[in-house]
């Protein structure tokens, strides 16, 4: 299987040890890993380097992720994946209402 050349991530964090995980894996599939721990460095990071694909925590430091999602979607059509730990049902449906989605399956899973 061919592997992807001069493919971006970056990884959004506040846990040092969830971007050195993520890191990890990404660089052994020769992707090139940039790192923000809070939304100021994120969306600087974003913005001036253009990745291929994001990963996003919601709950940064400094910002919502929802607001660091929402001002990146509004300038980019970049992948953006999730990867958050929201321990309310409320605060998921808020998101999964605000959050645009390509299905009712999507949406549905979203809600799970």
């Amino acid at each position: 299987m061919d592997q992807p050349t001069n493919n971006v991530v970056l990884v959004v964090d506040d846990e040092p040890k969830i971007r050195r995980f993520l890191r990890a894996g990404f660089e052994m599939r020769d992707f090139k890993v940039l790192e923000a721990e809070n939304a100021t460095t994120a969306l600087r990071t974003a913005t001036s380097n253009l990745p291929d694909l994001i990963i996003l925590d919601l709950s940064l430091p400094d910002g919502s992720g929802y607001d660091v999602l929402e001002r990146i979607r509004a300038a980019s059509n970049v992948p953006i994946i999730i990867l958050s730990v929201v321990s309310s049902k409320r605060r998921r449906f808020g998101f999964c209402k605000r959050a645009p989605t390509t299905s009712s399956s999507s949406r549905s899973a979203c809600l799970n």
